[in-house]
C-alpha cells in the first residue's frame, strides 16, 4: 500500500478534518507500506488536517521479557523492563515510536506518556489522553485490539483495590525488581475483562471495523467504549474480573 491508497481507506472509514484520533497500531498488519510508519503517519496527519490532532502512546516499555524458572516460582506473570527516556525502540511499536520522535510531535514526561500532534498536542504533556477522551475523541486500533487501548486505564480510578492487589507483586518480588527500573505483574484474573466490555460495544454497534488492504481496523468514539468499563467497574467489578464468589476471589491470593 501507498499513501494516497492509505489516505483513501481512512477517508473511507470515517477520518474526517479537525478530529482527535488516539491512534494505536501494528505496521507489520498491513504486510507491505511504501515508506513504512512514516506513510501512515503521514496519511493520518493529511486526513485530520491542520486543525485535527493525533495521539499515540509513548510509554517506555520494553516487550514483556520471558520469565525465569524463579521469576515463576514468585508468582510472575508479567516482566517488561522500564527504558531509558530517549529510548528508540519500545513495546509501543515502529508506527508510534516513530511518531514520537518527530519534531513536530509533543510527548509528556515520566514512564507513562503520551505523544501529541496538532491542534491540542500540548494536551498529551499536560493531560496524556483525558483531553481527547472527553471532547468527542475517536480510537483508531489498527492491527490490535482493546488490550492496546490506553486510554480504558483512565477509568480505573474506581477499580477495587481487591482486584489491582491481584496484579500487585510481593515486597520480596520488589527487593528484585524495582518500579523505577521494571514493570512487574504477579496475579490475573480468571477472564480478560476489556474483551467483554469489546464484546459489550460490539453489540451496541459502536464499534467499526473492516480491513485495509490485511489490516483489521476498529473505530469508535474512545468515551462512548471506555464509558462501558466505567459503568461495570461501578456496578458489578467483581463479575466483570470473573471473580463472582469470595471463594474465587480468596484463592486467587492465595
Amino acid at each position: 500500500m501507498n499513501k494516497s491508497d492509505l489516505i483513501t481507506k481512512f477517508r473511507n472509514i470515517g477520518i474526517t478534518e479537525g478530529m482527535m484520533l488516539e491512534v494505536h497500531s501494528s505496521l507489520s498488519s498491513f504486510g507491505y507500506v511504501e515508506g513504512g510508519a512514516e506513510t501512515v503517519i503521514e496519511a493520518l496527519m493529511e486526513c485530520v488536517g491542520e486543525t485535527g490532532s493525533i495521539f499515540m502512546p509513548a510509554l517506555r516499555l520494553s516487550p514483556p521479557m520471558e520469565l525465569t524458572e524463579k521469576d515463576r516460582e514468585m508468582g510472575l506473570t508479567v516482566k517488561i523492563k522500564v527504558l531509558p527516556e530517549n529510548e528508540p525502540r519500545t513495546d509501543m511499536g515502529i508506527i508510534s515510536d516513530t511518531f514520537r520522535q518527530r519534531a513536530d510531535v509533543i510527548t509528556g514526561k515520566g514512564i507513562i506518556r503520551t505523544s501529541g500532534w496538532g491542534v491540542h498536542a500540548k494536551e498529551a504533556a499536560q493531560g496524556g489522553l483525558d483531553y481527547v477522551i472527553h471532547n468527542g475523541g475517536m480510537a483508531l486500533m489498527l492491527g490490535v485490539d482493546i488490550y492496546k487501548l490506553t486510554a480504558m486505564h483512565y477509568m480505573e480510578d474506581i477499580l477495587p483495590k481487591e482486584i489491582s492487589d491481584i496484579f500487585a507483586p510481593s515486597e520480596d518480588v520488589l527487593g528484585i525488581y524495582s518500579p523505577d527500573e521494571w514493570f512487574i505483574e504477579a496475579g490475573e484474573p480468571p477472564v480478560k475483562p476489556w474483551y467483554t466490555i469489546q464484546d459489550m460495544a460490539y453489540q451496541k454497534g459502536l464499534i467499526k471495523d473492516g480491513y485495509i488492504g490485511k489490516c483489521k481496523y476498529m473505530f469508535f468514539g474512545i468515551l462512548d467504549v471506555v464509558s462501558l468499563y466505567r459503568k461495570e467497574l461501578e456496578i458489578d467489578p467483581f463479575g466483570l474480573y470473573g471473580l463472582k464468589t469470595n471463594n474465587m476471589r480468596r484463592s486467587l491470593h492465595e
